[in-house]
């Protein structure tokens, strides 16, 4: 999977894929993440990618003419299987989107910035808008690294455990059972027996309705009968 992410802010979102799991998942060569300065694609000596709103308004807007010069300059590389903006008003992102996109191979992400970017990009560039959740961030670059981390994690090899990704949160529309480690006592807190019988039937049949019932409790709203 190739990722190429469009941002005016380039060194806010380069951390999160030189660590951890997004680091071996490119040094596997399993996904490559490709970052863009959109300031490399402004037409004027200032670099300038935003301007003030028609109409008036707080606020500056990312202009047309540097993203669609760089979308079109990477369209002409590759053929991509969705051209995605990280918008508070876009598709939800949830754990069945993330495991259809991670079938995919080649995607844009355009990071969001300011009041946001020009509607004719969303218009005529955008097949897919995504959003994190229901709130506000400063940019699109934090959401375009979330999205990045929950897709690429799920690429068979990336994990060292493959059954791993399987068992996350939300795959069964039900959330995590609790998980211990040792010891198995610690000043009287102790671990549930099952886990330490070695039964594996009834381990699973245990946590299966941990999840349950938390689901339930805590996110009654994934919880189906």
């Amino acid at each position: 999977m190739r990722i190429d992410i469009i941002t005016c802010l380039p060194k806010l979102i380069e951390s999160p894929f030189q660590h951890s799991i997004l680091k071996r998942a490119e040094e596997k060569d399993l996904a490559r993440v490709v970052i863009h300065d959109l300031r490399g694609y402004a037409t004027n000596k200032h670099r300038q990618v935003d301007d003030y709103a028609f109409g008036g308004g707080a606020g500056m807007v990312l202009m047309i003419e540097p993203v669609a010069r760089c979308i079109e300059e990477l369209k002409g590389e590759r053929q991509y299987d969705e051209i995605i903006y990280m918008s508070p008003d876009g598709e939800l992102l949830d754990q069945q989107m993330a495991n259809k996109m991670s079938l995919l191979e080649n995607l844009i992400i355009l990071c969001g910035h300011y009041k946001g970017v020009d509607e004719r990009v969303r218009e005529h560039f955008i097949t897919r808008e995504i959003s994190i959740g229901n709130y506000v961030l400063s940019g699109g670059e934090l959401a375009a690294a979330v999205f990045s981390d929950a897709v690429i994690r799920l690429i068979p090899g990336v994990l060292n455990d493959e059954t791993s990704a399987l068992s996350d949160s939300f795959q069964d529309n039900l959330v995590a059972p609790p998980v211990y480690t040792r010891p198995a006592d610690y000043k009287g807190l102790k671990v549930p027996d099952i886990l330490l019988s070695g039964h594996e039937a009834k381990i699973n049949e245990w946590r299966h309705q941990q999840s349950v019932e938390r689901t339930k409790k805590r996110r009654p709203g994934l919880f189906r009968e």
